[in-house]
């Protein structure tokens, strides 16, 4: 058996056959491409498998069959193949062609019905393949045109065809037939079956067939015995722990470091050569491949790795560079290039019998494995899920290679295609192959190649942990073609934002609400918005969702009541909440570094920090304002011991600055004012007139008494904003009023109770300078839905705090994240505002027309709030998952497309 036959099968055991198909001629190598061996080949004997395996085999009529494949049974009518498929395997794996036939025509024998009937077989076969079922197909298949189609299905979902031969004398055939009342066959039939039969015997491998069982006469049939075989790549017995290493091209220095700091004991030779490596917890190191090639010390590595292989230590996949060395070494044309020629000529100080060793090494090498029941799936280029477990050229050359779009980038190297973008699966995929700056998930993929050789790092996931360890290089190895990072903003990720992540309709997938949409035009308002307005982006992590407000109230004189507010977290079995004062202020988000290395080394911007609003936008436009206000905010957090109990070198909160003239001064002057001083001109001066027209004995009193009372709103609208604005000099009049600590590192906060987020800003609050206060605390009252007494306290607290100026209150669950009965998401908060200051939103004399007002539609609003707070959390996960820039604003992105929706904005 063959390294082609090997590699082609990839992972699979050929086991024990009678015939086996002759490896391909090679093919001129176009470096780098696929394996030309992996495209199809016929797979065979592992590389140290007995001698006499075959015949041992044969002998004790074991017919080894890989566990997931396609087995198609061949013997003429009468040969026993049904018989043979029900006493080996189970009902359900057999798909019978005379089945098939009955379930079209109701009759097993009617031939008429033969294409109906394997379509429907085929069909079925097709299914049990994708879903990776061993499936055995029960018919004549002694044409080659019909063995076609089925090579054709098990090539088409990656699984090896194999064939079972039942070559039984013509005369048992007959015999068997005439005493089957049922199927009475035509005398030329079973002679040209048998023919055809013949015929085939020696092209069945030509045909694609990689293991091929040929049993004679009627005893090699009855004593065959099935065995099941695993797939080389199937270890998902193995659990872990792994210490998985990426890309290593040489650096067999730094592979050193890393795993020593990983906790391995190295084992050396008697020339002080690391041979082995040995946790002492009995974690398993795990390569991803490219061990070779490039770097200073090519032996080096393959010694350490092949010892740990040998010894049980770890795993290794091959990468592309060890398949092309490998061919090179078994004397194949291959393009000398890409580092090559470096290890060709270290390997060449080595001894033959070092070099032999190398060679068995990499034919042996599998190109991706299933680890830890099929959650860990390690390979080198990255595979998508259709491909886990799966055996195939086709997989080997996406495992070694990956997958291009055909194009090329601005330094001659392919583009390839970004299938961990589109990945879901289950599985985490753990790969190399392409140089990133620094590791991050994305979509339960990781690339773990941090180019150590051109000066970046050598890098390992822990896992379960999922912990990254890496070590620097100890220099610039080898000068790469492409910069590992640019300056652009994600470009330390390796994946600079790019216009095409927001242009147009997009889909956002969310952990908490499914798929968002966004519209192209929501997309285009927001480009615009987000390119000319807001801050850098990678500082801007998240935006804050819309609100909605409680159900209208249909008790006099109130359009919006707490009730409302209550009755419905009742209605979605939530029982208890949190009534929030809420402060007429700007909704903030605040980023505060506990220095500006943290910020440096998380955001990838030095600075205290930023104070942003909801569209993105720097919240202060005077930068020695903003840093005085984060230096409180840090000076306080680290009085309060924040920094050290969530372990993080930064904090992101949510909050309001206030006053509210402090963003919406221009506002107040177009708008508010406006008003104001309009109707304080004009109505005193309306109703002197009515006065004087009443004294001179003209019915006016109903319209005087309204434009009194129009008065008098106006007079309430005017004092109402008023409460809201202050003159500020400096830090002197801002209050910055947190109301939840939104992440940290690693860690998203949103997600936990609401009375643990009240409890961290009381803390933080109480650090401020009492005597310069600029922090601010959050009143609270708990309320308990189911409780009536409870209920009427909640109420009676809004009703007192309104009546004083309050603008009013925001309910949540206490819980924070809550789902209904039903599994949908409940809103997070409902905000209640006051009568009054009900006034600056729908107007000075609003209570005139609340008729009119309850009439306002809510659905919308509320769908936008709970979609914007789903972004907002897959926002936050992503960014505690340390994925890249990319990925954390795609979501914030959709934040602000959706405000673009239109929504009553009074609402």
């Amino acid at each position: 058996m063959t390294t082609d036959d090997r590699r082609a099968a990839d992972g699979t055991t050929a086991g024990d056959t009678t015939h086996v198909a002759p490896a391909p001629a090679p093919a001129p190598d176009p470096a780098p491409a696929p394996d030309p061996a992996s495209s199809g080949t016929p797979s065979g004997t592992p590389a140290d498998a007995p001698a006499d395996a075959p015949a041992a085999a044969q002998r004790a009529r074991r017919l080894p069959v890989t566990d997931v494949s396609l087995v198609v049974l061949i013997g003429t009518s009468g040969s026993g193949k049904s018989t043979f498929a029900r006493s080996r395997f189970k009902p359900t794996q057999v798909v019978s062609s005379d089945y098939c036939r009955a379930l079209v025509s109701d009759d097993e024998n009617d031939q008429s019905a033969s294409a109906d009937a394997f379509d429907v077989l085929h069909y079925i076969v097709g299914k049990r393949l994708a879903a990776g079922r061993l499936t055995v197909v029960d018919a004549t298949n002694v044409q080659p045109e019909s063995r076609k189609a089925l090579v054709r299905l098990a090539r088409e979902h990656d699984v090896l065809p194999i064939a079972i031969v039942l070559d039984v004398p013509l005369a048992v055939c007959a015999e068997r037939n005439r005493h089957r009342p049922d199927r009475q066959l035509p005398d030329h039939v079973l002679p040209r079956q048998q023919r055809e039969l013949r015929r085939s015997l020696k092209g069945l491998e030509r045909e694609g067939f990689r293991k091929v069982h040929l049993l004679r006469g009627e005893e090699e049939v009855a004593t065959a015995e099935i065995v099941t075989e695993k797939r080389y790549n199937d270890l998902r017995h193995l659990t872990g722990p792994f210490d998985i290493v990426g890309d290593i091209h040489g650096c067999r220095s730094e592979l050193e470091t890393l795993l020593a700091r990983l906790g391995y004991d190295l084992a050396r030779d008697a020339r002080g050569r690391a041979v082995d490596a040995v946790h002492p917890d009995g974690r398993t190191a795990v390569f991803v491949g490219d061990l070779v090639d490039r770097g200073p010390d090519t032996p080096g590595v393959l010694r350490l790795v092949m010892g740990m292989v040998a010894a049980g230590h770890a795993v290794c996949v091959p990468g592309n560079h060890e398949n092309k060395l490998g061919r090179h070494m078994d004397g194949r044309k291959v393009t000398v290039a890409y580092g090559l020629q470096e290890s060709i000529d270290q390997l060449a100080a080595e001894s033959e019998e070092f070099r032999a060793e190398v060679r068995t090494f990499m034919r042996g090498l599998v190109s991706h494995y299933l680890l830890d029941g099929g959650a860990l799936v390690v390979c080198h280029a990255g595979l998508p899920e259709k491909y886990h477990g799966r055996n195939s050229g086709r997989v080997r050359s996406h495992a070694l290679y990956g997958d291009t779009t055909g194009e090329t980038d601005e330094y001659g190297l392919p583009v390839r295609y970004p299938w961990a973008e589109e990945y879901r699966g289950k599985a985490l995929v753990v790969y190399g192959h392409t140089p990133v700056p620094s590791a991050s998930f994305v979509n339960n993929t990781i690339c773990l190649d941090t180019g150590c050789v051109f000066g970046g790092s050598l890098t390992a996931l822990r896992y379960p942990e999922r912990e990254l360890v890496s070590v620097p290089a100890e220099q610039e190895w080898y000068a790469p073609t492409r910069p590992l990072h640019t300056d652009a903003p994600g470009g330390r990720e390796g994946r600079p934002l790019d216009l095409a992540d927001v242009s147009g309709r997009r889909i956002v997938e969310t952990a908490h609400h499914g798929r968002v949409a966004v519209r192209e035009e929501n997309a285009a308002a927001a480009l615009e918005v987000m390119s000319r307005f807001a801050l850098d982006p990678r500082l801007l992590a998240y935006l804050p969702p819309t609100m909605a407000p409680s159900a209208t109230s249909r008790r006099e004189g109130y359009l919006e009541h707490p009730e409302e507010a209550f009755l419905a977290y009742r209605h979605d079995g939530v029982q208890h909440v949190v009534c929030e004062e809420k402060h007429m202020g700007s909704r903030a988000v605040v980023l505060v570094a506990r220095d500006e290395a943290a910020l440096e080394k998380r955001f990838g911007l030095s600075g205290p920090g930023a104070i942003w609003t909801r569209t993105g936008r720097a919240f202060l436009g005077d930068d020695g304002l903003t840093g005085a206000v984060l230096d409180r905010v840090r000076t306080a957090a680290e009085r309060a011991g924040l920094f050290d109990e969530l372990g993080t070198g930064w904090l992101l909160l949510d909050a309001e600055l206030m006053p509210w003239s402090l963003k919406a001064a221009d506002l107040l002057r177009r708008q508010y004012a406006a008003v104001g001083a309009a109707a304080g001109a004009a109505l005193p001066q309306v109703v002197d007139a009515l006065e004087r027209a009443a004294a001179r004995g003209l019915d006016v009193a109903d319209l005087t008494a309204r434009q009194r009372r129009r008065a008098l709103d106006a007079e309430a609208f005017t004092a109402a904003y008023r409460r809201y604005c202050w003159p500020t000099e400096g830090l002197s009049g801002i209050r910055l009023a947190p109301f939840q600590l939104l992440a940290a590192e690693g860690a998203n906060l949103a997600v936990l109770p609401h009375d643990r987020h009240l409890d961290w800003i009381d803390r933080l609050v109480a650090a401020d300078d009492p005597e310069a206060p600029v922090l601010q605390g959050t009143g609270r009252l708990l309320v308990d839905t189911a409780d009536d007494a409870s209920v009427a306290a909640g109420i009676a607290w809004w009703e007192e705090m309104t009546a004083a100026g309050g603008e009013g209150m925001v309910v949540k669950p206490v819980a924070s994240l809550v789902r209904d009965a039903a599994g949908r998401l409940v809103q997070p908060g409902v905000k209640v505002r006051g009568r009054e200051y009900l006034r600056i939103i729908y107007g000075p004399d609003y209570t005139e027309s609340l008729d009119v007002l309850r009439q306002r539609f809510l659905g919308h609003k509320r769908s936008l709030a709970l979609r914007e707070y789903a972004l907002g959390l897959e926002a936050l996960d992503r960014l505690a998952a340390n994925e890249p820039l990319w990925r954390v604003h795609e979501p914030v992105f959709a934040v602000l497309a959706l405000e673009s929706e239109p929504v009553d904005p009074r609402l």
